[in-house]
């Protein structure tokens, strides 16, 4: 038995900043001595309709992204499936533990935060510069990591159109994660993200290969597998979108009225 497709789901808490009804659950552990799994579980009665995705569930969104990422390899969206919980069918998800950069033994930025202008860290790019809310200048930057470059190639894969500071995690087990693909795999192009420090750059050839492979498999049984969650032209879509990466490997520069989402974190 797989503990996270059949493992009964205990609700702890709710993500009250969620748009969308997000509740933490945690599932007993096979073992009697073990420890729960915790899992996030967004019920599709909890979503909040969206009018320009009419098609299919944001849950069902989230775990074609997942599918995505794993055929590429790349483990960027921690393990998410579809399945039974309290409130009905939803996606549920392997929490990830982030880590704490602002304990008096860290005191480093996170993947993505704010700085001042023209105290941007080594290591880190700048995206822009806006007002907070007091009026003050801020800088938006992220990591120049390629952890975190790797995420960036999959939104662009995915057409994610809500990459914010917060969806972007450093796990306490060295990786990182991408978390809410729910707004993913439009057909129409919605790339909105605070990761554009890269625009413009050649995509790592590592990376290229991994996409390689996986466009000389996307059709077939990865194609189907991925019609359970979306339409037919969104993973044509997919396909268009990741031939076009192959033939062009550089990573874009913003084109749109609205390229970050807002609010970005």
């Amino acid at each position: 038995m797989s503990v996270i497709t059949e493992g009964e789901l205990e609700i702890v808490g709710r993500v009250g900043v969620a748009s969308n009804l997000t509740l933490v659950c945690e599932i007993a552990a096979p073992e009697p001595d073990g420890a729960p799994l915790r899992v996030v579980y967004k019920p599709v009665r909890g979503e909040r309709p969206l009018w320009d995705f009419p098609d299919g569930t944001l849950a069902g969104r989230e775990v074609a992204s997942y599918l995505i990422s794993e055929q590429l390899g790349w483990g960027v969206i921690p393990e998410t499936v579809l399945r039974d919980g309290p409130f009905g069918p939803g996606m549920v998800q392997r929490w990830v533990t982030s880590v704490d950069n602002h304990t008096d033994a860290r005191q480093r930025h996170d993947l993505v935060d704010l700085c001042t202008p023209g105290t941007v860290p080594t290591g880190f790019c700048e995206v822009l510069r806006a007002l907070d809310g007091d009026g003050n200048e801020v800088s938006l930057i992220h990591a120049d990591d390629p952890r975190l470059q790797r995420m960036a190639v999959l939104d662009l894969l995915l057409n994610n159109a809500d990459r914010k500071g917060g969806h972007a995690l450093e796990g306490v087990d060295g990786q990182v994660y991408g978390v809410d693909h729910g707004i993913c795999l439009h057909t129409e192009p919605k790339l909105r993200t605070v990761l554009w420090g890269w625009a413009g750059h050649a995509v790592h050839e590592s990376l290229l290969t991994d996409i390689m492979t996986f466009a000389a498999n996307l059709s077939g049984a990865v194609a189907d597998s991925l019609a359970v969650h979306i339409t037919d032209a969104e993973v044509t879509a997919l396909t268009e979108r990741t031939k076009a990466l192959l033939e062009d490997p550089v990573m874009p520069v913003p084109n749109s009225a609205r390229p970050i989402p807002w609010p970005a974190f």
